[in-house]
């Protein structure tokens, strides 16, 4: 007699929404090297729709999982790894209020107001988490740990066009006090605790998204780049630069649903070298804008594809993944 298989909706993470993550980022990258690089041609349109479709089945699916399966749902919230990824619902719509900007103001302004709601919620319930702690050891940190509080820095992107700028400072200046912090103790987690589980080697790349969306969140409230801009920008790249030559270890990874880390930090970037190249005019922003824009399109298209084989294969949303 054979064993019913198991019920995957039972199993399916919450980290899916990086998915979205990513595809918003690529969105809003492509709308912002339409106004930059003069393309002629546009790709934003037909990526914002996609997008949307994506984030409402993946909700769907959230929803009917906590209807059916709360125990599992609850059980994420209460991990101490997979705690992580939760904010990426509320950083999804943030992301979402930020590509429908110029696209639609009303929409952009409820999808900001709901998602930068619910990131406020969690980020508390997070750092609680943290704090009160009986179960968490070193093994757990990881990249994604930056999720949570840092991506308050997203807030003031569409935020200084939705409400005061006060409440956009606030949660910059939340996301900016923990990125260091977070970075240290990191980076002391890696050198002196071993490699991590080879399903979140991927989240590596989320070093590049706290200087990055930093930059991009900056120029916003200030309106300009300046010297802090500058190190922003910089650091962001350096880690860019950091990562991409250490790519013949990233490709030999097994492919996890981890690997939509590559997708952001790599958008966040892009559209943090556009806008350098339209504010200084130094040529050489606009060619590694491009650069950065094919390796992040090729990039996108490759976790498509690698998704939709791992769909069909039954390799995600299976017990222990």
């Amino acid at each position: 007699m054979t064993e019913a298989p198991s019920p995957r909706l039972k199993y399916f993470p919450i980290s899916w929404f990086a998915m979205i993550m990513g595809m918003a980022g690529f969105t809003i990258a492509w709308s912002r090297a339409e106004q930059v690089l003069d393309l002629g041609f546009s790709m934003a349109p037909l990526l914002l729709p996609l997008t949307v479709a994506l984030a409402l089945v993946l909700a769907a699916l959230l929803v009917a999982k906590l209807i059916k399966y709360p125990a599992e749902v609850l059980g994420e919230l209460r991990h101490p790894v997979k705690l992580a990824f939760v904010p990426t619902v509320s950083i999804a719509v943030i992301l979402l209020s930020i590509a429908f900007l110029h696209v639609s103001p009303a929409a952009s302004f409820w999808l900001w107001t709901v998602g930068t709601s619910l990131h406020l919620v969690l980020t508390l319930y997070v750092l609680s988490s943290w704090i009160h702690h009986t179960r968490y050891e070193i093994t757990h940190l990881n990249p994604a740990w930056f999720i949570p509080v840092v991506g308050n820095i997203l807030v003031p992107i569409a935020g200084i066009h939705h409400a005061s700028p006060e409440i956009s400072w606030f949660f910059f200046s939340l996301g900016l006090f923990f990125w260091p912090i977070l970075t240290a103790i990191i980076f002391y987690r890696l050198i002196f605790h071993g490699s991590m589980a080879e399903r979140f080697m991927p989240t590596l790349f989320i070093f590049i998204a706290p200087p990055a969306v930093g930059f991009i969140s900056y120029f916003n409230l200030v309106g300009g780049v300046d010297a802090f801009a500058h190190i922003l920008y910089d650091v962001a790249l350096f880690f860019t630069v950091l990562l991409l030559v250490q790519f013949r270890y990233f490709i030999r990874l097994k492919f996890f649903l981890s690997w939509w880390a590559y997708s952001f930090p790599l958008a966040a970037v892009t559209i943090a070298t556009l806008i350098m190249a339209r504010e200084t005019g130094v040529a050489f922003y606009s060619w590694l804008g491009g650069g950065l824009l094919i390796l992040l399109s090729a990039v996108i298209v490759m976790l498509l594809v690698r998704t939709a084989i791992a769909v069909a294969r039954r390799e995600i949303c299976v017990e222990g993944h």
